[in-house]
């Protein structure tokens, strides 16, 4: 299995700035779900639609993934062939390209959390 990991320290965080976090992550997964759905290879979209994101609140973590018995290699494979605008590496590019987006996302929920 193949595994990709940025993380954003958020220190230590009152109870009211946790919840603003777990809402920042949950929108932040949302946010690279959806841009990483738009490189996802796809021939009847089995492996698009098997994207999930999902949080752990009690951890403060989020994670997007993609459930099919090929999506690892779909992943990995930098030699297979794919439609115009789909590839391989079609969730670890998003992240890092999204990262500053999705930091301001789970900014903003702590922000707004605070009413700031």
């Amino acid at each position: 299995m193949s595994s990709v990991r940025n993380t954003f320290n958020l220190g230590d965080l009152s109870a009211t700035e946790r919840a603003g976090a777990v809402r920042g992550l949950r929108l932040g997964a949302e946010h690279l779900l959806q841009a990483s759905r738009l490189q996802v290879p796809i021939e009847e979209a089995t492996l698009e639609r098997s994207g999930v994101a999902s949080v752990d609140p009690g951890a403060l973590e989020a994670a997007v993934s993609y459930d099919t018995p090929y999506a690892v290699r779909q992943h990995e494979d930098l030699t297979l062939r794919h439609d115009d605008g789909r590839k391989a590496k079609y969730l670890e590019d998003p992240l890092r390209d999204e990262a500053e987006v999705i930091r301001e996302i789970i900014a903003a929920q702590i922000r707004r959390s605070l009413g700031t």
